[in-house]
């Protein structure tokens, strides 16, 4: 195709970042994406390159766009719900949980969740996290070519889909956490099944480290490739495991102590450079390998205390702290945030009085300001390893574009 018709073609299609004018000598121009696997979903990735080096990349989103505020704007908060899941459908429980949390105390309804309806929603959300962070291991031991990881992350996956299935009727857009309480309280045997997954999943990960995160050509494709320095990822917002990645010890379970985190003991990982340097694509992906060990440790505690000092009743109702009209009593404005396996994710509402939905409503997505970053750790990288960088940021299209 000539440079003529190059440009003619350019102009009837999304512009592009950069202009063939402003091109160096032996630079070109490469799309990758939309509809390319590396990119973990609809993303367009507009590469400047000279020969195989990266010397500028832009992404181009907007291709999976749920039209979710526009939904929130005009719906009842309760109705809102299903949408919320389809933001990352990955993460669906951990999404419900920050909105209805929100909603909640909107509302000025915190107080009346009865804690065995907390001590549920942080084990399905934690169950959900580390569901999560195994698609993302294993879809990046893909991307480096590396197969046998990701059918054993779907594997063990497929037990918590079936859990949750279980307490939901729902494989991935669950719709169980509700604003005030639950859709239905756990099934009869959910405990002891969800022990014995519990039981079962802890050797399984030691076998994820010795055959991925051990492994020497996992390590030299990502270990010193897109580092990330800490101040950095302050100051394009960054959150989750791409800022702990960076060596900051930040999660808002612990800053920001919502639900029955604070009475959970749970540590926090960081990445510390064990093979490489700080903030590389490695440390990223070992610090949501530990997350998962962590996420299993909540999961037990949680475990314990339905079964003990907040165990089943005959007169226990889930929906008991649910209102029956979700209305506002004021003109207010609220920012409620939590962390989700990508980060923080946040909804700032503006309400009108008397109101059953918000005037206003603003999704803040993890994915959006993660991604943002990525041209500032791309430059000067060979091609192959941008596609390394690229998963080891973990983005969900859908929470991205919202």
């Amino acid at each position: 195709m000539s440079s003529t018709l190059y440009k003619n073609y350019l102009l009837q299609s999304e512009p592009n970042k950069f202009s063939l004018d402003n091109l160096k000598d032996g630079e070109m121009i490469v799309n990758m994406g939309p509809q390319h696997p590396s990119t973990h979903g609809v993303l367009r990735l507009e590469v400047v390159t000279d020969g195989e080096i990266v010397t500028d990349v832009a992404p181009h989103i907007g291709y999976l766009h749920r039209c979710f505020e526009k939904h929130a704007e005009h719906m009842a908060y309760n109705q809102t719900i299903p949408y919320v899941d389809r933001m990352d459908y990955l993460a669906a429980m951990n999404s419900e949980h920050v909105w209805c949390m929100g909603v909640e105390k909107l509302l000025g309804i915190t107080d009346q969740i009865p804690k065995r309806v907390e001590y549920i929603r942080v084990l399905v959300a934690e169950l959900n996290r580390i569901a999560s962070h195994f698609v993302a291991i294993g879809t990046y031991g893909i991307d480096i070519g590396a197969f046998t990881p990701f059918l054993w992350m779907l594997r063990d996956r497929e037990h918590i889909q079936r859990l949750l299935e279980w307490v939901s009727g729902a494989r991935m857009l669950y719709n169980y956490i509700w604003v005030g309480g639950l859709y239905y309280d756990l099934p009869i045997g959910f405990e002891k099944r969800c022990q014995e997954f519990i039981d079962y999943l802890q050797p399984k990960l030691d076998e994820i480290d010795t055959v991925l995160l051990e492994n020497k050509i996992f390590i030299d494709r990502t270990a010193n490739v897109g580092i990330l320095p800490m101040d950095v990822a302050i100051n394009y917002g960054c959150s989750g495991p791409m800022l702990r990645g960076s060596g900051l010890k930040y999660d808002l379970r612990r800053v920001d102590g919502y639900s029955v985190y604070p009475e959970l003991e749970f540590e926090v990982p960081t990445g510390t450079g064990l093979v490489g340097s700080v903030g590389d694509c490695w440390d990223r992906n070992y610090v949501r390998a530990l997350e998962c060990r962590e996420s299993v440790k909540i999961i037990q505690q949680c475990l314990d205390r339905l079964q003990g000092d907040h165990k089943r009743t005959p007169d226990f109702d889930p929906q008991a702290g649910c209102p029956k009209k979700l209305r506002t009593t004021g003109t207010q404005e609220l920012y409620f945030r939590a962390e989700t396996p990508r980060g923080e994710l946040g909804y700032f509402f503006r309400t009108t009085d008397r109101s059953d939905m918000p005037f206003r409503c603003k999704g803040r997505s993890p994915c959006f300001s993660n991604l943002s970053v990525l041209h500032e750790i791309a430059k000067g990288c060979m091609v192959a390893d941008l596609i390394a960088i690229v998963g080891s940021v973990d983005i969900v299209l859908g929470e991205l574009d919202r």
